[in-house]
This record gives structure tokens, sequence and C-alpha cells, in this order.
């Protein structure tokens, strides 16, 4: 179970009086929103505690940390980043928790994209960089626990074994939409990456990050553009405020095709596979 706040302990307790328990006492590992919390969960199991500190449903673009999370920070073994300078909080907080252990950036190694010049963060909308998240993950946990390296190794091979099985699913669910029907509209531009994986085309108001301002300009332009192209549905997303979306809605007659999860998990999808799932069936069901 993923926890916001603090580290569990009552079964570190009941663990340690058991012979099978080889380490003194689990990491403590701190990621900086649910996405990466579920992947460590998903491969260090019960050798880790995992805390996030952006919660379910929560904006990691926005977040504004407390004294709390920078005491837990301070007390964990390793912080867990994405990188590409989505957490624009992550520096100051380091510094503010004065944080002694080891700060992995997961996304390294993976082919970013360049959305109007700038570098663009959202880079786990395609599963295929997961698997490098994953590896990373791996890693960096054998390295500091080497007594755990069977159990990380073994659980990494299958977790990424099931990403590549979604990966398959979402472009066989995916391939059969109509190549005039492959364009939508969500709150910002968060989905660049599942686009170039499986085909979709994404315009947005907002840019990379939910801090930036939809000037009035933008947002009559991108109304013009789903009037020529004929754009099939806009899309809310579950950290954002809604009421953007229902406004071009409004002005365009198109749908709202639903909710999609973009830079935090939640109610209806607690896990990576579960997210990717719901968003690819949420736009399937809208488009085909």
């Amino acid at each position: 179970m993923i926890e916001r706040r603090s580290f569990l302990v009552g079964s570190l307790l009941l663990c340690a009086s058991t012979p099978a328990f080889a380490q003194a006492r689990r990491l403590r590992v701190v990621a900086s929103f649910t996405i990466l919390a579920d992947l460590v969960h998903q491969i260090g199991s019960e050798r880790v505690n995992i805390v996030s500190l952006v919660p379910p449903d929560g904006d990691a673009h926005g977040f504004e940390y407390r004294p709390q999370d920078a005491k837990t920070v301070s007390e964990a073994d390793l912080l867990v980043i994405n990188g590409l300078n989505f957490e624009s909080w992550a520096d100051r907080l380091l510094k503010t928790s004065q944080f002694k252990g080891e700060r992995l950036v997961a996304s390294r190694g993976i082919q970013a994209l360049s959305i109007r010049n700038q570098i663009d963060p959202h880079a786990w909308h395609d599963v295929a960089n997961v698997e490098i998240y994953a590896a990373n993950i791996r890693d960096t946990l054998i390295r500091l626990d080497p007594a755990g390296r069977e159990i990380y190794s073994r659980r990494a091979d299958a977790y990424i074994a099931r990403l590549r099985a979604l990966d398959s699913e979402i472009k066989a669910q995916l391939n059969i939409i109509p190549a005039d029907r492959r364009r939508v509209v969500t709150s910002h531009d968060a989905f660049n990456y599942f686009g170039d994986a499986y085909g979709i085309a994404f315009y947005a108001p907002l840019g990379l990050s939910t801090e930036a301002a939809a000037g009035a300009q933008n947002i009559a332009r991108l109304i013009r553009q789903i009037k020529d192209e004929k754009i099939q549905a806009i899309f809310l997303e579950n950290m954002s405020d809604p009421r953007l979306a229902k406004r071009l809605s409004a002005e365009t007659g198109v749908k709202i095709g639903g909710t999609l999860f973009s830079d935090s998990l939640g109610k209806g999808a607690p896990t990576y596979i579960a997210m990717m799932r719901h968003n690819a069936r949420t736009l399937s069901a809208a488009l085909s």
C-alpha cells in the first residue's frame, strides 16, 4: 500500500521477529508522485516502505510541500523523482530537508520528446518508457539492498513482461479506431508520449504544466481548430480543473468523452497498469 505521510512500521516489527526477515529494516523510499510510488511498490514489494509526496488525484506541477514532507524526505534512504523538469519544487525540497540519501531520476535513459522547444516530462504515457523506469528502479534498489537482488530482479522481470503485454493490448485496442477520428482535446499537454506511441493526436489549451495560464487567444485558436479539424471528443483529467474543458465542449458542441488519468493515480486507477488500461478504454469508447 502506498502511504502519503509516514512510513509503515507495524509490519516491520512482525517481520523482524521471524527468521525469514533478512534486513535490519526495510528501505525507506519516497516518490514524488503516485505513479512512481506504484512502480517502486511493484518491484520492491515487502522490502520497501514507499511514500508518495503528491497524493492520489493530486497535481504534481503545482505541489506545495509542507514541513512534514521535508521531514519524511530527510528520513528516506531513497528519493525517486521523474526528472525532465517535472518536479520544479524538488531541488528546494531537498535543500529544505537536508536529504542525505540517494536520489534516482527514474526517466534516466529515455528518449525525451520536445514540445514547442520544451522537454516534455510526461514520459510514462508510453509504456515502453516505463520498462526503462522499472529497470532504473530495480538497479537502484539492488545497489542499496544487495540482499534483495533476487527478489528485485524477479519482480522487475515479471513486471516488465506485464508492461509488454499491456503495450500490445493498448495498440490492438486503439488500432481499430478510424484515422479520421484520432484527434482529441485534453486539459494540458500531458499525452504527447501516448499520442506518439499509439497514434492519437492530442490538443490542449494549456502547456506542459497545469500552472500555465490559458490565454484568450489560445482558447479561441483551439476552438477554431476543434471545428475545422472535426475533433471528436474533449476529455477531462483526474487532477485538473474541469471548467476549461467543459467550456470548450459548450462552445464547440463536441462531447465530453470521459476522464483520463494524466499525472496521478486515483479512484478507478490505483496502479499504473490500471491507469493505462482505463485511458485506452476511455479513448476507444469515445472514438470508435
